[in-house]
């Protein structure tokens, strides 16, 4: 008897005890469903995270002076010309490239000062899908040229400065020869976030207007954003991206940039893994029980089998191909009870600002949105799904040496 014989008949002896096999698959899937939906819940939020941190930081790579990370200064500026930007945006993934300056600011009004963070951009070339701050902008309007003369604040950050739309605030910074400069600028703008360390510490300025107050180059900046169609391919684009940028210039990934973010994905991936290895090895655990069962209920059908030479390698293939099939049925099982709460949590999510009593969470200074959606990505879909097949045949591993151990003048005797 071949493979496709031994199929046969391991697919038969699943249906003699229906209600177990049932069970088991059902297992199965339950498993899957679980592992599927935690990691669909992990990939999403952390790439949404990733994303928002690079429409807020300097994109998913970014290009700056060697030592802006150890040292960040204003002093420490990188030349772009429009030819090396356009090149830059002609690399395979990437979909826009940017400049900013990004610093600390003094804050002055008649009322009071208060220190902040800026991120100066070019209204021409930036909007909501490369600068998350924008979408926030709940009172006024934005710049309207990359020289306006206006500023827009986060509203914790005006309310302490006594700020109002069209009220003047004079901005103070240091410039590359280290002497201090400032700035006027009127309010045109105040963004709520919901993220408290950006609406209490975050100004948005005109990108050309910072360059004069700091005697910068036209085509100088702190840093040069690089967005991707996707995060993953992040380290992909830095090697391309390396030869053009020169030597005098570092090309980092998010993750250089954003260490204090990779360290809490490093952690919750880690729990997440460990939860998801728990329920593998408890669905095992079951399939190898119901197994294990129902070897032992067909010792003696196994004696006889042996002794019309039926040899042990083949009784032994057969429980294989039985859990085998237990796997594969478990996963059309999971694909049917996943379907609609994967497809519902992809569109419409689940929102857990009831829960939490805000609309938006704070991660590591990047601000997070409470409606939770599913996005697995494709290769962690298929780990998942080998992962239950692997598992299966493992839990079938005793039981089937079980029954190829099986002596047939011992076994033919038993009731």
């Amino acid at each position: 008897m071949g493979v496709l014989g031994l199929g046969r008949m391991a697919w038969r002896n699943l249906w003699r005890q229906v209600r177990r096999t049932l069970i088991t698959v059902l297992s199965v899937a339950f498993g899957v469903f679980l592992a599927v939906l935690m990691t669909g819940l992990q990939d999403r939020n952390w790439e949404d995270v990733i994303n928002t941190a690079a429409r807020l930081g300097g994109g998913h790579v970014t290009l700056e002076h060697p030592d802006f990370r150890d040292k960040p200064s204003l002093s420490r500026t990188v030349h772009a010309p429009p030819a090396l930007l356009a090149e830059l945006a002609q690399q395979e993934h990437v979909v826009r490239v940017v400049q900013r300056i990004s610093g600390q600011v003094m804050l002055s009004t008649t009322a009071d000062s208060f220190g902040a963070g800026f991120i100066a951009y070019d209204p021409a070339r930036e909007d909501e899908s490369t600068l998350s701050l924008l979408e926030a902008v709940k009172q006024g309007a934005r710049f309207a040229t990359s020289a306006d003369g206006g500023m827009v604040l986060g509203e914790r950050l005006a309310r302490n400065l006594g700020a109002e739309l069209g009220s003047k605030v004079v901005y103070t910074v240091t410039d590359e020869r280290g002497e201090i400069v400032s700035g006027l600028a009127r309010v045109s703008g105040i963004m709520r976030t919901g993220a408290p360390s950006v609406d209490l510490g975050m100004c948005l300025l005109p990108l050309d207007a910072v360059r004069r107050v700091l005697g910068y180059a036209p085509d100088e900046s702190t840093q040069v954003a690089v967005f991707l169609d996707t995060q993953r391919r992040a380290e992909d684009v830095v090697q391309a991206l390396a030869g053009l940028a020169g030597r005098d210039v570092a090309v980092r990934t998010w993750r250089e940039t954003q260490p204090d973010l990779v360290s809490i994905i490093k952690v919750k991936r880690a729990g997440m893994l460990f939860f998801e290895f728990l329920i593998l090895v408890l669905c095992a655990a079951g399939i190898f029980n119901t197994l294990f069962v129902s070897v032992m209920e067909r010792l003696r059908e196994f004696g006889i089998l042996t002794a019309i030479g039926f040899g042990p390698v083949r009784l032994f293939g057969m429980v294989m191909l039985e859990s085998l099939w237990v796997g594969l049925l478990g996963l059309v099982a999971a694909l049917g009870i996943t379907a609609w709460p994967y497809h519902y949590l992809a569109t419409t999510g689940w929102d857990l600002s009831a829960v939490y009593g805000t609309q938006n969470a704070d991660i590591a200074g990047v601000g997070m949105s409470m409606v939770m959606h599913v996005g697995i990505y494709p290769d962690h879909a298929a780990v998942i799904a080998v992962s239950a097949v692997v598992a299966t045949l493992l839990a079938g591993l005793y039981p089937a040496w079980r029954a190829g151990r099986v002596e047939p003048v011992e076994a033919i005797k038993l009731v």
